[in-house]
C-alpha cells in the first residue's frame, strides 16, 4: 500500500521501467551479441552467490529466530553482492513497470490487486477494500472518474490514503521496519521449502537397500557449504 501511495502519482515525464535498477539501460546490441552479454552476466551473478553461499553457515531450522534471521542476512549478503532485488524493489519495480502507462486511479488500483494476487502477496489489513473506497469518495466528490494527471484530484485521494494509514497503524518512516520483516517471513518460508526439500530427499534414499539401517540425520545439523 505504501509502495503503491509512492507511485500512483503520474509524473509529468514518463519514469523509464528500469527506474529500480542499479544500472543504466544497455546499448542496443546485435542478437548474439546479447544473448551472449545475457548469459555472461547471469554467469556472473550465480558465481557470486555460489561463492557467499560456500563460506557463509546456514542452519535450516524455520522455527529458530535466530536461524532465519542468519539466512536472511546471508542472502541480503547475496543480493548486495551480485547486484539483485530483494523482494521489497521486486514489488516497487513490478508495480511501477505494470502500472506507469494506466491513466486513471481506479485501473491503477485494479491492477495492483491483480499484482498481488500473481505474487502470492495477502491482505490481510483489508487494506485494498480501504483504497477502494477511498476511491469512490473522491469520485463522488468530484463527479468524474479520477485521472492520475489531475493533481488536485489526487491530492485528495492521497489525503484519503493517509487517513486509511493512520487507520490501520502504518506510517511511511516505518517502510524499512515493514521491509525487513517481509524478508525474514520470506527467509522462514524459504528454510521450510530447504528443510522439506532435505526431508524427502533422506526419505528416498532411506528407501535404498544399502540405507535402510541408517537412521536419518537432525536437518538442523546438515551443513548446505558440503553440498555445493
Amino acid at each position: 500500500m505504501l509502495y503503491a501511495g509512492q507511485i500512483i502519482l503520474q509524473q509529468e515525464r514518463a519514469v523509464p521501467v528500469r527506474y529500480f535498477a542499479k544500472e543504466a539501460a544497455p546499448a542496443v546490441l546485435k542478437g548474439d551479441e546479447m544473448l551472449k552479454n545475457i548469459f555472461l552476466e547471469v554467469k556472473k551473478k550465480f558465481e557470486t552467490a555460489m561463492g557467499i553461499l560456500r563460506k557463509e553457515k546456514i542452519t535450516i531450522d524455520p522455527e529458530d529466530p535466530a536461524a532465519v534471521a542468519q539466512y536472511a542476512k546471508v542472502m541480503k549478503t547475496v543480493r548486495k553482492e551480485a547486484d539483485l532485488f530483494s523482494e521489497s524493489q521486486r514489488i516497487q519495480y513490478t508495480i511501477q513497470s505494470k502500472t506507469q502507462d494506466i491513466p486513471d486511479a481506479r485501473t491503477y488500483l485494479l491492477t495492483l490487486k491483480e499484482i498481488r494476487i500473481k505474487r502470492g502477496l495477502t491482505d490481510d489489513l483489508g487494506a485494498e477494500v480501504m483504497m477502494m473506497d477511498a476511491l469512490e469518495k473522491v469520485e463522488k466528490e468530484l463527479k468524474k472518474p479520477l485521472m492520475r494527471n489531475d493533481k488536485k484530484g489526487m491530492a485528495l485521494l492521497l489525503a484519503e490514503f493517509d487517513k486509511v494509514n493512520k487507520k490501520l497503524g502504518i506510517r511511511k518512516e516505518d517502510l524499512p521496519k515493514y521491509e525487513e520483516e517481509l524478508e525474514l517471513k520470506i527467509a522462514k518460508a524459504q528454510l521450510e521449502e530447504l528443510k522439506k526439500d532435505a526431508l524427502e530427499a533422506m526419505e528416498t534414499q532411506k528407501k535404498r537397500e544399502e540405507f535402510k539401517d541408517e537412521p536419518m540425520v537432525d536437518v538442523k545439523s546438515l551443513d548446505i557449504r558440503n553440498f555445493i
